[in-house]
C-alpha cells in the first residue's frame, strides 16, 4: 500500500491527478475529544487500474506539507468526488480555507438517482460495485501510527469503489437530465457559511419548552459562552456542558459559586474555574438584558394555521411523487415543509428549483383544486379538474 509521507511524493501524485477529469477523496479523522476535527489521512484515487492510482496521505508524518494537496483541491479542471462530503470538505475548509471544487457528492446523487434516503457507501459498493467491505476498522484510531494492514485496506477502499460510484452516478445522472438537480443541492455544500459557527448564534440550536425571551436571553448567553469556549480550548462543546444543563442554568439562574453548586446535571469540572465563572457572567448578562435586546422566538409554527386534510392530501402525492421519480422523499420535502404548503406558505424549498418540477407544481395545484387524486391499484394518479 503506498504511503505518502514527504512533500515531494504528494506533489508528484497531485502533478498525475490534475491530468485526469476527477479525482475521488475521503478523510479520516478524530473529533471525538476535539472541537474541530483532527486530520488523521486523506484517501486519493485517479481513474485506472493498478495499485499506483490510489495513495494514502499522512498529514501527521513530520516531512509532509499539505499545500500540493490544497492546490489540487482548488483545481477547477479536476471534479472532486466524495461519499457524504459535509465532514470532510469542513475540515479543508477549517484547516486550510479551501473547499474543494467541483465537488460530487454520491451520497446526495444516489438519493436523486432512486437509492433511498442518507444511502451509506457499503449499500452503494455492494449494489453498483458488486463488491463487499470490510468495516471493522471504521472506528479505530486513526492517530495511532503505524496503520495496520487492515486500517490501510479498509482506507483505501473507501476510494477505489467510489470511482465505478461515481461513473456510475454520473451517467444515470446525463440520461435522466437529473444533474442539474445535483449541483443545486451541492450548492450549500460549497458555501463558506455551511462550515460557519457563530458563538452567538448558538442558541438557536437548542431546544427548550419556554418561549420566554428573558429565559431565552439567558440561553443566548450561556449558548454563546460555550460555544467560544470550546472554540478557543479545541474541546467539544459537550465537555463544557450538556444542553439540558443549559436548560436548567437557565431555569435556576445561579447567581453565586454556592447556587452552581446546586445544580443536578452540571459536570463537577464545570462548577469551578473559568467555566464556572463564564456560566455566572452569562447568565447575569442574560437577567439584566435591557428589553429591546431579548432575543425573538421563533414563533412562525405557531401561526400556521394548516388545513390538516390538506396536508395529508400533499403527503399522498409526496408519496406518488417519490414512486414516480425514484428520488427520496425527504429529499423532495420534509413533513414540516407540506404542512407550510397546506398552511398557505410559498416561500418554501420544495417550490422551487428542481423540486417544483419534480413536487411543487402539482403540489400548488392541488392545493388551488386544478387536480385531485385517484388510487389505480397499487399506485395514486393525478386526475386533471
Amino acid at each position: 500500500m503506498n504511503i505518502l509521507t514527504t512533500t515531494d511524493e504528494l506533489a508528484a501524485f497531485c502533478d498525475r491527478a490534475k491530468d485526469h477529469p476527477y479525482v475521488t477523496v475521503d478523510t479520516e479523522f478524530l473529533r471525538e475529544r476535539t472541537y474541530y476535527s483532527k486530520l488523521c489521512l486523506v484517501q486519493l484515487a485517479i481513474p485506472g487500474e493498478g495499485d499506483d492510482t490510489a495513495v494514502l496521505i499522512d498529514p501527521l508524518a513530520k516531512d509532509i506539507s499539505l499545500a500540493p494537496l490544497i492546490e489540487l483541491m482548488r483545481n477547477t479542471a479536476v471534479i472532486k468526488v466524495f461519499h457524504a462530503a459535509r465532514q470532510d470538505v469542513e475540515i479543508f475548509y477549517v484547516d486550510h480555507g479551501v473547499i474543494p471544487e467541483p465537488l460530487f457528492d454520491t451520497q446526495v446523487a444516489a438519493m436523486v438517482c432512486g437509492f433511498g434516503e442518507q444511502v451509506g457507501y457499503e449499500t452503494l459498493v455492494r449494489k453498483i460495485a458488486k463488491q463487499s467491505l470490510d468495516k471493522t476498522s471504521r472506528f479505530t484510531d486513526w492517530s495511532h501510527r503505524p496503520l495496520s494492514k487492515a486500517q490501510k485496506s479498509y482506507a483505501v477502499a473507501d476510494v477505489t469503489h467510489l470511482r465505478q460510484i461515481y461513473t456510475f452516478l454520473a451517467a444515470k445522472l446525463e440520461q435522466t437530465g437529473r444533474t442539474r438537480w445535483v449541483s443545486e443541492e451541492l450548492a450549500t455544500l460549497t458555501d463558506p457559511e455551511t462550515y460557519t459557527s457563530r458563538p452567538e448564534e448558538a442558541w438557536q440550536r437548542v431546544k427548550t419548552r419556554t418561549n420566554s425571551p428573558r429565559f431565552l436571553a439567558i440561553v443566548r448567553e450561556l449558548a454563546a459562552f460555550r460555544e467560544n469556549h470550546a472554540q478557543v480550548n479545541n474541546v467539544p462543546r459537550t465537555r463544557v456542558f450538556k444542553d439540558d444543563a443549559l436548560v436548567e442554568l437557565a431555569s435556576t439562574k445561579p447567581a453565586t459559586m454556592e447556587d452552581l453548586g446546586k445544580s443536578r446535571l452540571l459536570l463537577r469540572e464545570a462548577r469551578r474555574g473559568v467555566i464556572a465563572e463564564g456560566i455566572l457572567s452569562a447568565v447575569k448578562a442574560g437577567v439584566e438584558c435591557p428589553q429591546d435586546k431579548l432575543p425573538e422566538p421563533d414563533r412562525s409554527r405557531d401561526t400556521l394555521q394548516v388545513n390538516p386534510a390538506l396536508a395529508d392530501l400533499l403527503r399522498v402525492l409526496l408519496k406518488a411523487k417519490t414512486e414516480s421519480s425514484g428520488v427520496a422523499s425527504k429529499l423532495i420535502a420534509p413533513a414540516a415543509e407540506l404542512d407550510m404548503i397546506a398552511a398557505g406558505e410559498r416561500d418554501v424549498p420544495a417550490l422551487r428549483g428542481w423540486r417544483r418540477e419534480v413536487f411543487g407544481e402539482d403540489a400548488l395545484r392541488l392545493c388551488d383544486g386544478k387536480i385531485a387524486l385517484a388510487a389505480k391499484g397499487q399506485s395514486v394518479k393525478v386526475i386533471e379538474l
